[in-house]
C-alpha cells in the first residue's frame, strides 16, 4: 500500500499522463512536482523553494543550449547549413535510408566529435523537410534515427559527452562502495549499444518503413544559394573545431561555444552588428529546451526532497528474492521511472548510485554486470522522456511546419524502440558477463 502512494511513482505517472493529454511539458512538470511534494507532506511554499533551488543544477546545461543555439543560428546565417543540406540532398538522390544514415551519423558526431548536442538539429533538419516530404519519409523514423545518435555514443564511447557520462558513472559507483575505473565502463556497455542498434533497425526497416504523406507547408523563406564553400563557411568549420578543442581542454561546453562565437564574429564571418539578432534567434531555437531543462532539474529537486526515492527502492528489495536477474529488472524499471521524470540520464546517476550500489554488493554483482545494469538504468527514459533533450531536439527540427507532435511522433516511438531493447540487453548482460 505504501508503494501505491509513493510520491515518486504517482508524480511520474501523472507527468506521463499529462503529457499524453497534450498538457505543455513545463506545466506538466510544475503540476507533477506540486503533487509529489503535497503527497510527501510539504507545504506549497516549501515545494516552490525546493523547486526553484533545484533549477540551478541544470544552469550550465541551459546556458550551453542557449550559446549552442546561437552558434547554430550563426551557421544558418553563413549559409553553411543550407549548403550542407543541399549537398546531402544531391548525395542521397531518392534513397531515404541513406538520408537516415547520414542524419544518424551527424547525431553521433554531435555527442563525441563536435559536441554541440542537439543544437545542430534546428539548423540541419528544416532545409531537409521538403526533401523528406518528397520521399514520403515517416518523420517518426527520423526522430528515432536522431535519438539513436544522441543516446548511443555517450553510453558506449568514452569521448565528448560520453567521457563525461562514463566518468560520472565510475566516480559515483566508486564513491558508494564499488571500485570502478573509467576504463572499465566501455568494456561493459557495448552490449547496450547493440540493443539500441537493434531498436534503430526495427524502427527504420519495420515500424516506420511505409510511406507517409505530409502537406507541403512553407515555413520559411528559401534562398537560392551556391553549393560552393566560401571563406565564411571555412571559418565556421574552424570555429566548430575550436569549440570542440576548448570543451575537451576546459571540460566547459559553454566556454567552448563562447570561443566559437568569438571566432565567427571576430573574423567578421558574420557582421558583429547582427550579434543581437543572432542571440535572439539562438534563444528562439534552444531557449524553450533550455528552460525545460531548468524546470526538470527543479522537479528532480522536489523528488529528492520527498524522500520517496529511497522508500521506493526499499519497497522493491523484498521483491528481488535474492535473484540477480529479477533485481536487475526491478532496478531498470525504477531507473526508467526516475529518468523519464527528470529527463536527464546524467542527472539520474548520482541519485541511483546511492540506492543501487549497496544492492549490487549485497547480491554479489560483478563490476561488468553492475556497470551494464547501472548505465542502462540511468539512460532509460532519456529516449522517451517529454523533458529530455533527446526528444525535444528532434521535435524542434521536425515540427517546423506543425506536422510533427512531440509526444505522439517523438516520445512514444523513441520510448518503444530504445527503452525496451535497453531493458532486454541489460538483463542479457547479467546472464552472460
Amino acid at each position: 500500500m505504501e508503494l501505491l502512494f509513493n510520491p515518486i511513482l504517482i508524480s511520474v505517472i501523472l507527468l506521463c499522463v499529462l503529457c499524453l493529454c497534450r498538457v505543455n511539458v513545463l506545466l506538466a512538470l510544475l503540476i507533477s512536482a506540486l503533487v509529489a511534494g503535497k503527497i510527501a507532506g510539504m507545504h506549497a511554499g516549501q515545494i516552490m523553494v525546493v523547486f526553484i533551488g533545484g533549477m540551478g543544477k541544470n544552469s550550465e546545461t541551459a546556458l550551453s543550449y542557449i550559446l549552442l543555439g546561437t552558434f547554430a543560428a550563426a551557421m544558418a546565417h553563413t549559409g553553411l547549413a543550407d549548403v550542407l543540406a543541399k549537398r546531402i540532398a544531391l548525395l542521397i538522390k531518392n534513397n531515404k535510408f541513406l538520408l537516415l544514415l547520414i542524419l544518424t551519423l551527424l547525431a553521433c558526431a554531435s555527442q563525441n566529435l563536435i559536441p554541440v548536442h542537439i543544437a545542430f538539429i534546428p539548423v540541419i533538419i528544416p532545409p531537409l523537410i521538403s526533401l523528406m516530404n518528397k520521399l514520403k519519409l515517416d518523420r517518426r523514423s527520423v526522430a528515432c534515427a536522431l535519438a539513436f545518435g544522441l543516446v548511443t555514443p555517450y553510453i558506449i564511447f568514452p569521448a565528448g559527452f560520453g567521457l563525461i557520462f562514463q566518468r560520472l558513472l565510475a566516480d559515483n559507483m566508486t564513491l558508494n562502495g564499488m571500485q570502478v575505473n573509467v576504463a572499465d565502463v566501455w568494456k561493459s556497455v557495448w552490449i547496450l549499444g547493440l540493443g539500441l542498434l537493434c531498436g534503430l533497425m526495427w524502427a527504420v526497416f519495420i515500424s516506420y518503413r511505409k510511406p507517409r504523406e505530409y502537406a507541403e507547408i512553407p515555413f520559411r523563406d528559401e534562398k537560392r544559394r551556391s553549393l560552393r564553400f566560401t571563406g565564411s563557411h571555412y571559418i565556421t568549420f574552424f570555429a566548430a573545431v575550436a569549440t570542440l578543442l576548448v570543451q575537451l581542454w576546459t571540460k566547459s561546453l559553454p566556454l567552448g561555444a563562447l570561443i566559437g562565437l568569438s571566432i565567427i564574429f571576430g573574423t567578421r564571418a558574420i557582421n558583429p552588428e547582427k550579434m543581437d539578432a543572432l542571440i535572439n534567434e539562438g534563444i528562439g531555437l534552444m531557449g524553450y529546451v533550455a528552460f525545460v531543462m531548468l524546470v526538470a532539474a527543479g522537479f528532480a529537486g522536489v523528488l529528492n526532497a520527498t524522500g520517496g526515492i529511497e522508500v521506493l527502492v526499499q519497497s522493491f528489495i523484498p521483491l528481488m528474492m535474492g535473484s540477480k536477474v529479477l533485481a536487475a529488472f526491478l532496478m531498470l524499471v525504477l531507473g526508467l521511472f526516475i529518468t523519464i521524470g527528470i529527463g536527464t540520464s546524467f542527472g539520474t546517476i548520482p541519485i541511483l548510485a546511492v540506492l543501487f550500489v549497496p544492492v549490487f554488493i549485497s547480491l554479489n554483482f560483478n563490476p561488468m554486470e553492475a556497470i551494464a545494469v547501472f548505465a542502462a538504468a540511468a539512460a532509460l527514459g532519456d529516449a522517451g522522456s517529454p523533458a529530455s533533450g533527446t526528444t525535444l531536439g528532434p521535435t524542434a527540427g521536425l515540427n517546423v511546419d506543425g506536422q510533427h507532435e512531440h509526444i505522439k511522433d517523438t516520445c512514444v516511438p523513441t520510448f518503444l524502440h530504445y527503452n525496451i531493447p535497453l531493458i532486454i540487453f541489460a538483463i542479457l548482460a547479467v546472464l552472460i558477463f
